[in-house]
C-alpha cells in the first residue's frame, strides 16, 4: 500500500528552509570571529577556500576572490586572524558555512605585516642585493618625482639651488599618496626614460607621514620601476626611521629631501675651489716637466753622441768585422767538407763501376768454376774406387763364382732345396749347373749323409 506524501518535505526544501533561517537571523549576518586558519591552499585567480579552527573545533569558509584581491597580506596556514563574515547555509553540501568579507591578522597591522611579506619575498629574489649604480659627480640634469606642491619640492629646488645653481631640474608631478599613488610612480619612471632629455639623476622624495600615507611606496610595481631605471635613483620617503620598499631598492637612500638634493649635487664652491687647486697643480705639474725637458736637453747636447757619433757605432764595426770572419771561416770549413763528401762519392761511384762490377763477377765466377771442376773430378773419383771395390766385393760373393768350383743349385717346383729330408722318391728336381741345368727323378735318399758344420 503506498504510503501518502502530503506530510513529508523534499531534501532541496529542507535545505531551503534551514538557509533561509540563517540568512534571517540578524546575528548571523556579520560576525566577526577570532581562529586560525587550516586547510588552506591559495587558489590563483580563484575563490579561497580554507577552515578557521579552534582547538578540535573547525568552521568551514569561503573568501570569494573580489574580496580576496583586498587583502593587503598573504594569508598562511596556522596564521592566527580576526575574520569578519556572515554565516550561511550551501544547499547543494546541506552544510553551514562562513563568507568571509575581510581578514586581519592577529596581533600585527595587515599593512605592516604585508610589508614583511613583501620584504621576504624580494629579497629571496635577490632584488636588494643588486649593484648600485653610482652618482653622477657633477650632473648637468636631475628629475624630481615628487608632489608639485607642499615643502618637499619647494625643499629640494632651494637646496639644489644653493648648492650648485647650474644643474637643471626637471620635476615630474606625481601624486605620492592615496589609491592611485603607485600607479602615477610608475607611469612618471616610465616617462622619465622615454623623455628625449638626458638625465644624470633620479629623486624620489616624499615627507613624513603613517605607514598607510607611505604606502603607495611599498608597491612591488614601484619598486621594480626603480630597479628597472637606468638612471641612479636616490630615495627619501618619509622620516628617518621610515623604511620603505623603495628606499631598500634604490641606489642610494637619504633620510630627509633635504638630505637627497644635497647628496644627489655638490657645492658648486667647492668644486671651483677644486678646479683652481688642480690647475695650479697642473700649471706646476707641466712647469717642472718642462724645467725637467730642458735640463735632459743640456745634457743630452754635451753627451758623446753628439759630440763623438762615431763612438755610436764603433762596437757595431767591430761586431760586423767579427762576424764576417766568422762568416769567413764557416765558409771555408763547409767548402772542405763538400769537397770531402764528393771525393768520398767519387770513390763510392768507382766502386760500384759497372766495368769493374764485371770484371770482379767473371773473375769470381772463374774461380768457382775451377773450385767446382776440381771438386768434382775428386767426387767421381771417389765413386768409381767405390765402384771397383764393391764391383770387386759382390763377384767374390757371387754364387756363379762358387758354381764355377763345381757346385749347383737344386730347385723344387720354384723352391731350393737344402736338405734331403725335403725329398721323397719319385720327385722331379731341376739342377742349376755353372753351365747349363739338368731335369732329373729322385730314386732314393741318404738322410745320414748329412755334411755336418764345423764347429
Amino acid at each position: 500500500m503506498k504510503k501518502e506524501t502530503k506530510n513529508y518535505i523534499t531534501v532541496g526544501a529542507l535545505s531551503k528552509y534551514i538557509s533561509q533561517k540563517f540568512d534571517r537571523d540578524p546575528h548571523l549576518q556579520r560576525i566577526r570571529i577570532l581562529g586560525e586558519i587550516s586547510n588552506y591552499r591559495h587558489r590563483p585567480n580563484s575563490h579561497q577556500y580554507f577552515s578557521l579552527k579552534e582547538d578540535k573545533v573547525q568552521i568551514n569558509a569561503i573568501m570569494f576572490k573580489n574580496q580576496f584581491h583586498r587583502l593587503k597580506f598573504q594569508l598562511e596556514e596556522g596564521m592566527k586572524v580576526f575574520v569578519t563574515a556572515r554565516v550561511g547555509v550551501y544547499e547543494g553540501g546541506g552544510r553551514y558555512q562562513l563568507y568571509v568579507e575581510s581578514i586581519e591578522p592577529d596581533g600585527i597591522g595587515s599593512l605592516y605585516l604585508a610589508l614583511e611579506q613583501l620584504k621576504e619575498k624580494m629579497k629571496a629574489q635577490g632584488l636588494f642585493d643588486r649593484p648600485k649604480k653610482s652618482l653622477s659627480k657633477f650632473p648637468k640634469r636631475i628629475a624630481v618625482i615628487t608632489s608639485p606642491s607642499g615643502s618637499v619640492i619647494r625643499d629640494i629646488m632651494t637646496t639644489i639651488q644653493r648648492r650648485y645653481p647650474i644643474v637643471e631640474i626637471v620635476v615630474f608631478p606625481t601624486k605620492v599618496q592615496g589609491k592611485d599613488a603607485a600607479k602615477e610612480i610608475v607611469a612618471s619612471f616610465k616617462l622619465l626614460q622615454s623623455a628625449p632629455l638626458t638625465f644624470d639623476g633620479v629623486i624620489l622624495a616624499r615627507g613624513g607621514g603613517s605607514i598607510e600615507d607611505l604606502w603607495c611606496f611599498n608597491d612591488e610595481a614601484v619598486a621594480h620601476a626603480i630597479l628597472e631605471c637606468p638612471i641612479p635613483v636616490i630615495s627619501s620617503i618619509g622620516h628617518e626611521t621610515d623604511t620603505t620598499i623603495a628606499d631598500l631598492v634604490a641606489d642610494l637612500r637619504a633620510p630627509t629631501p633635504t638630505a637627497a638634493a644635497e647628496l644627489s649635487v655638490p657645492v658648486l664652491q667647492e668644486v671651483l675651489i677644486a678646479i683652481s687647486q688642480k690647475q695650479a697643480r697642473l700649471f706646476n705639474a707641466f712647469r717642472g716637466r718642462i724645467e725637467w725637458a730642458s735640463e735632459r736637453l743640456v745634457r743630452s747636447s754635451h753627451s758623446y753622441v753628439l759630440t763623438q757619433p762615431e763612438r755610436l757605432y764603433q762596437s757595431y764595426l767591430q761586431n760586423a768585422l767579427y762576424l764576417s770572419d766568422r762568416l769567413q771561416m764557416r765558409q771555408e770549413q763547409y767548402f772542405s767538407s763538400q769537397k770531402q763528401k764528393i771525393t768520398q762519392l767519387k770513390q763510392a761511384v768507382y766502386a760500384y763501376n759497372p766495368h769493374q762490377q764485371i770484371a770482379y763477377r767473371q773473375e769470381t765466377l772463374k774461380t768457382t768454376r775451377t773450385s767446382m771442376q776440381r771438386t768434382l773430378f775428386d767426387y767421381l773419383r771417389r765413386k768409381e774406387d767405390q765402384h771397383v771395390k764393391a764391383s770387386s766385393l759382390l763377384d767374390a760373393y757371387s754364387p756363379l763364382r762358387i758354381m764355377a768350383r763345381g757346385y749347383s743349385l737344386v730347385e723344387k717346383e720354384g723352391h731350393q732345396i737344402i736338405s734331403s729330408q725335403e725329398l721323397a722318391k719319385g720327385d722331379h728336381l731341376k739342377i742349376q749347373l755353372y753351365e747349363g741345368c739338368a731335369n732329373v727323378l729322385v730314386e732314393s735318399t741318404d738322410d745320414e749323409a748329412i755334411i755336418k758344420k764345423e764347429e
